[in-house]
């Protein structure tokens, strides 16, 4: 709620208040949400290597709450925002290096904070359920469903009450609140620690794969032997002692075999056994995938930057005295990821795998792909939308600036269906990236999820500032500017719409050769360790 609280109206928190342009603010709004995303991944090494995923969780939370807290006193005290300027559309007011520094210091300290959280809260629920038991697997394949189904209540109320709040009341009870719930999250989270299933940190994920690497290099003149047996590899107790998984041999990536053959030299960066190999192998068969979740990142960035924007403009009323705020049309992403997943869980799964005999109804990628591809529908809704939107600026001749005499409601098909969308692709990412992940490396894989939306936020404030750079050349006003009635959106949309069109063909491809990590064996090697001990016992 907290993050989601600040996000979904913080570039009309920049634009507003501390009055900067389109263009600035939203890459400043991208930006931010990109360290958002991305801080996960040092979170998730932290916890893996050192701290363990609770530890890592509560001093990430402290960090978090001190970002609230600062973040509420930047919006409160008067001194820290310059003064209004009204309707006025070329405000001289703008924000002093102070205003800016305090109040960007506070957005930054929350995504340090983020960093430790985000990663490792999922995770933690995943860890309650006993991989050994078939019960629990089985009940863990809707724990990520399930998992997003309550992030999304948190997400409602944010795009909704807080966005209000925010808009109609003030900014300082707006962040205030999310503050008080973000306490009173922490308390809840502490009184269950009795409770909890805690796994202890292992060795560095990143250590890990580096002596693999490494040890490749070195051996790259070695030859592969043909049978992987004689391939170093540890014994199977010393796994299954420990409540870990040997991995066998596969035939992907075989290039890294070579840090397994057996030399005369036994150091860790030059002899790595075969499942600390196939590790690495499982990290780096999910980088091609993770590539093509960039370009409907990117598409995402757009839900809590220019479609807010688009809808400032627009008629807001809803009967003569209530105005909705723009923000709060993300709320109907929310409510279409709440209905498609409820929907997909208890009747899609169900219904299809009587024919395809998927536990989950379908593969995680064929999941993500459907989500991906709906990225295509969408952009080319939002482009007809925005050129509609234009039409009616001509006709009523406000080229110059003003609200567009037709309902905000208009933009509701975009963003219902970046709920599908997100519900359908969000879901399966990160379900994804925590599956195909080693046992010991789940923060890591998760991350990955993370890291999608990171850099796809930051390829958006890319985009933006390079397209807007281009139009604008030899004279042209350009298709991005501050007078969104002056802009062309709807043929920036388009271009989103054919760049994902080329990232659901080079998803096709390497979904259709992706190798899944294998998970029967698995379970094989421990009971066959656990009745020898038994035996051996007796």
């Amino acid at each position: 709620m907290a993050f989601y609280g600040i996000s979904s109206n913080l570039i009309i928190f920049l634009t507003d208040k501390l009055h900067q342009d389109l263009v600035s603010s939203a890459n400043n709004v991208t930006n931010w949400v990109g360290a958002i995303w991305l801080t996960p991944v040092i979170g998730a090494y932290i916890a893996d290597a050192h701290l363990g995923r609770y530890r890592t969780f509560m001093v990430a939370s402290v960090i978090y709450f001190l970002g609230m807290c600062l973040l509420t006193i930047a919006v409160s005290v008067p001194s820290l925002t310059p003064r209004s300027c009204g309707a006025n559309p070329n405000c001289s007011e703008k924000a002093t290096p102070l205003q800016l520094g305090v109040f960007f210091t506070a957005l930054y300290i929350l995504a340090i904070g983020t960093g430790g959280t985000k990663p490792n809260i999922a995770i933690m629920g995943a860890d309650q359920f006993d991989e050994f038991d078939p019960k629990e697997r089985a009940d863990k394949l809707s724990y990520f469903n399930w998992w997003m189904f309550s992030i999304f209540f948190g997400t409602l109320f944010a795009n909704t009450v807080l966005v209000y709040i925010q808009d109609n009341i003030g900014w300082t009870l707006g962040y205030a609140l999310p503050t008080l719930g973000l306490i009173i999250s922490i308390v809840i989270f502490i009184v269950g620690t009795p409770f909890y299933r805690h796994k202890l940190p292992s060795s560095s994920p990143f250590t890990k794969m580096a002596r693999v690497l490494i040890a490749t290099s070195r051996k790259w003149r070695l030859q592969v032997p043909d049978d992987p047996k004689e391939l170093h590899e540890l014994d199977l107790n010393e796994y299954a002692s420990n409540r870990k998984y040997r991995i066998h041999h596969t035939q992907t990536l075989r290039i890294l075999d070579k840090a397994a053959v057996k030399t005369s030299s036994e150091s860790p960066w030059m002899l790595c056994p075969m499942t600390q190999v196939e590790e690495t192998k499982q990290m780096l068969r999910m980088i091609p995938i993770l590539f093509t979740t960039f370009v409907p990142s990117i598409m995402v960035a757009q839900g809590n930057t220019l479609f807010v924007k688009q809808g400032a403009n627009l008629d807001r009323h809803i009967g003569p005295h209530f105005k909705i705020p723009p923000a709060c049309l993300q709320a109907f992403i929310t409510i279409s990821m709440l209905f498609t997943i409820v929907i997909y869980d208890r009747w899609f799964v169900p219904f299809i795998r009587k024919w395809t005999k998927n536990p989950r109804g379908i593969t995680l990628l064929q999941r993500l792909g459907i989500g991906v591809a709906l990225h295509i529908i969408i952009m080319m809704v939002a482009s007809l939308t925005e050129h509609w939107r234009l039409r009616a600026v001509k006709t009523h001749g406000l080229e110059a600036g003003g609200e567009v005499p037709i309902t905000i409601f208009i933009l509701l098909p975009q963003f219902v269906l970046m709920g599908v969308s997100d519900a359908l692709m969000d879901v399966a990412k990160t379900e994804f990236f925590y599956d195909q992940a080693p046992e010991t490396m789940k923060s890591l894989g998760t991350s990955y999820s993370y890291t999608s939306m990171g850099v796809g936020s930051f390829l958006s404030s890319y985009l933006l500032s390079t397209v807007s750079r281009i139009t604008k050349k030899n004279g042209h006003k350009g298709w991005i500017s501050n007078n969104l009635n002056a802009s062309h959106l709807d043929y920036y949309y388009a271009f989103f719409a054919i760049l994902n069109l080329l990232n659901i063909f080079f998803f096709l491809i390497l979904s259709r050769f992706y190798v899944y990590k294998t998970e029967n064996t698995k379970q094989k090697d421990y009971l066959a360790v656990d009745e020898s001990t038994q035996l051996n016992g007796n």
